[in-house]
C-alpha cells in the first residue's frame, strides 16, 4: 500500500452531485466530431468537464474507455489522463468538448524496429517528471545536532557524486532567506552510501540542497489473480493444486484489459459505511450490475439485497475477525488470521481491498500469508478499519505485502499505526523489515511520513558522553527500529540529511527540520503499546507449521 491515508496533493477529489456548465472550451454539438461511423468510439482522447479539488471546474484531457446508452442516453466511461484511476467515472455528453477529439491511431499493420507489435491505441502513457532541486535554508542555530560519517577505504557511490566531492556544491544559501517549498521523488532504496558501520558524530552545518537521485522500478513477479471465471484477470487456468510456500501481491500490470480497468462496483455497504470503490474488484459477474453491494462487516461475505444481509446476520456469530487476537489497547484490537485456516474470510478480504488498491493483485490461494486485521470496538462488537497482509516466509525481508486503512477511517493516523505495527511485529522476530514494491501513492507517502518521523525520533534522542558529540551508525538505527537499511538510507536522503563535510559525510538536522517534526509528533496521537502485544513468532520454514 502501499497504504492508504491521504488524497494525492493537486489529483481533486471526486465530487457528488451533478456538475455544472463551467467557463472553458464550450460544449460543441454531439453530432460535431464523430467517428466515421457516426459515434464516439472507445479510445478517443478529448477535454472532459469536472471539479478539482477547490471546488472549482476545469477541462483536463480524458481517454475514452466505454460507452453505454442508458434508456437512449449515452454514458461515457473517462480516465483523465495523469490523473489517479479513482477519479475515473461516467459522465454525459454534456460534459465532453467535441471540439478537441482525438481519434485513436489504427495499429500498425507491420511489426515495429524490435520486431514487436506497437502498443494498444489509446492506452495513455505518461512522462515521468524530472526531479527538482531544491534550495535549503541557512539558520543561526543554538545547538546542532549532526552526524558525521567516516569515509570508508574503498571509493563507494554517493548520492548526487563521487566519495571525494561534496554533495551538492551549491547547498548553503544566505542566511535569513527562507527555504523554498521541496519537490522530491522517490528516491531508490538500492542506492549505495558510506559505511553503515562508521561512527556518526555532532558537527555544525544548516541544511543543503537535495541531490536528486533517479528511481528505480520496483521488482514485479508475475503472479495469478483471484476472480471468477467470468472475471479473471489473468489468463491462469484454475486454482493451485498444493499451496505454495511463498507468494507476491505485486500486479502483473500486462495483462490489464479493458474490463479490469474500469470500476465494476457501484456502491458496497460495510456495517454502517457505504464505500465508492476506487478500483476494479473481480467480484461474480452478476454483482456487478447491483446498485449496493452488501457485506457482513464481521465476516465479509457478500449479499445481493439487504434481505439477504439480513437473513444472513441471523446467522452469523461473528462479532470480531476469526483468528487470535494479539493485540489490545483502549478500543484498538489487532487479529492476526491465518490465509490458510481462514481461507473463505481472507478471500473475502482480498476482494474488498482490491476496490481501493490498484497496484496489487488477489489469490485463491491465500495459503502463503498471514492477514492481521485492525478493529474498533464498541458494543456491536469488533469493527473493522483496516490490515495488512504478510508472507509467511519471505526471501526478501518484506514485513508487509498490502495495507489498506478503509475510506471512512482514512487521515486519522490509522494508517501509521498500521505500519507502526507491522515493525513492531518485526522486531518480536528480531528481523529488519521493508513494505512490498511498488507501494501505491497513499502508502509511499504514510510509509515516508513513518520513516521520517521514527528517524528523526532515534537522532533527537541521542545524547551526547563526556562532552563529545553523540555517534550513531546506520545499522544501529535499523537495528533499533527495525527498519531495513536502504529504507533508513533512503529517508536520509529524502530529508535532506546526507552532506559533505571537509572530507566526510555528515548528517544535519536543521531548525526547519526540527521544528517540522516536534509538531508532526503532537498531532501524532495513536501509538503502538509493545507491552500490550501478545505476539509468538513462529517457524514457518517447517512444513508442520502449515
Amino acid at each position: 500500500m502501499a497504504e492508504v491515508v491521504s488524497p494525492v496533493p493537486g489529483a481533486g477529489r471526486r465530487e457528488s452531485g451533478e456538475v455544472g456548465r463551467a467557463r472553458g472550451p464550450p460544449v460543441a454539438d454531439p453530432g460535431a466530431a464523430l467517428s466515421p461511423q457516426g459515434e464516439i468510439i472507445e479510445g478517443c482522447r478529448l477535454p472532459v468537464l469536472r471539479r478539482n479539488q477547490d471546488n472549482e471546474d476545469e477541462w483536463p484531457l480524458a481517454e475514452i474507455l466505454s460507452v453505454k446508452d442508458i434508456s437512449g442516453r449515452k454514458l461515457f466511461y473517462v480516465h483523465y489522463i495523469d490523473f489517479n484511476k479513482r477519479l475515473d467515472e461516467w459522465v454525459t455528453h454534456e460534459r465532453l468538448d467535441l471540439k478537441k477529439i482525438q481519434f485513436p491511431k489504427k495499429e500498425a499493420k507491420t511489426p515495429t524496429k524490435n520486431g514487436l507489435p506497437g502498443s494498444r491505441p489509446g492506452s495513455p502513457e505518461r512522462e515521468v517528471p524530472a526531479s527538482a532541486q531544491a534550495s535549503g535554508k541557512t539558520l543561526p542555530i543554538p545547538v546542532q545536532i549532526t552526524l558525521r560519517f567516516n569515509l570508508p577505504k574503498e571509493r563507494e557511490a554517493i548520492p548526487g557524486g563521487e566519495p571525494d566531492q561534496p554533495l551538492s556544491s551549491s547547498s548553503c544559501l544566505q542566511p535569513n532567506h527562507r527555504s523554498t517549498k521541496r519537490k522530491v521523488e522517490v528516491v531508490s532504496p538500492a542506492t549505495p552510501v558510506p559505511s553503515e558501520t562508521a561512527p556518526a558524530s555532532v558537527f555544525p552545518q544548516n541544511g543543503a540542497a537535495r541531490r536528486a537521485v533517479a528511481a528505480q522500478p520496483g521488482r514485479k513477479r508475475k503472479s495469478n489473480c483471484l476472480g471468477t471465471d467470468e472475471d479473471s484477470q489473468d489468463s491462469s487456468d484454475g486454482i493451485p493444486s498444493a499451496p505454495r510456500m511463498t507468494g507476491s501481491l505485486v500486479s502483473d500490470r500486462s495483462h490489464d484489459d479493458i474490463v479490469t480497468r474500469m470500476k465494476n462496483i457501484e456502491c458496497i455497504e460495510l456495517g454502517r459505511h457505504r464505500l465508492k470503490p476506487w478500483y476494479f474488484s473481480p467480484y461474480p459477474q452478476e454483482l456487478t450490475t447491483l446498485p449496493v453491494l452488501y457485506l457482513c462487516e464481521f465476516c465479509l461475505k457478500y449479499g445481493r439485497s439487504l434481505k439477504c444481509l439480513q437473513r444472513h446476520l441471523t446467522k452469523c456469530d461473528l462479532r470480531h475477525p476469526p483468528g487470535n487476537e494479539i493485540y489490545r489497547k483502549g478500543t484498538i484490537s489487532f487479529f492476526e488470521i491465518d490465509g490458510r485456516k481462514n481461507k473463505s474470510y481472507s478471500q473475502n478480504l482480498c476482494l474488498l481491498a482490491k476496490c481501493f488498491l490498484d497496484h496489487k493483485t488477489l489469490y485463491y490461494d491465500t495459503d502463503p500469508f498471514l492477514f492481521y486485521v485492525m478493529t474498533e470496538y464498541d458494543c456491536k462488537g469488533f469493527h473493522i478499519v483496516g490490515y495488512f497482509s504478510k508472507e509467511k516466509e519471505s526471501t526478501e525481508d518484506y514485513n508487509v505485502a498490502c495495507i489498506l486503512t478503509l475510506p471512512p477511517y482514512q487521515r486519522r493516523g490509522y494508517g501509521k499505526l498500521l505500519i507502526e505495527f507491522s515493525y513492531e511485529l518485526s522486531k518480536v522476530e528480531g528481523k529488519t523489515g521493508t513494505p512490498e514494491k511498488p507501494l501505491s501513492d497513499l502508502g509511499l507517502l504514510s510509509y515516508r511520513s513513518y520513516w521520517s518521523q521514527t528517524i528523526l525520533e532515534i537522532l533527537m534522542g541521542l545524547k551526547s558522553e563526556s562532552g563529545e558529540r553523540p555517534q550513531i551508525t546506520i545499522n544501529e538505527i535499523s537495528e533499533i527500529t527495525s527498519i531495513k537499511k536502504e529504507d533508513v538510507i533512503s529517508t536520509l536522503q529524502y530529508l535532506n540529511l546526507i552532506n559533505y563535510y571537509k572530507g566526510q559525510y555528515i548528517l544535519t538536522l536543521s531548525e526547519d527540520i526540527v521544528d517540522g517534526h516536534e509538531r508532526a509528533m503532537l498531532k501524532r496521537l495513536l501509538r503502538i503499546d509493545s507491552k500490550c502485544l501478545h505476539f509468538t513468532p513462529k517457524d514457518w520454514s517447517k512444513r508442520g507449521k502449515w
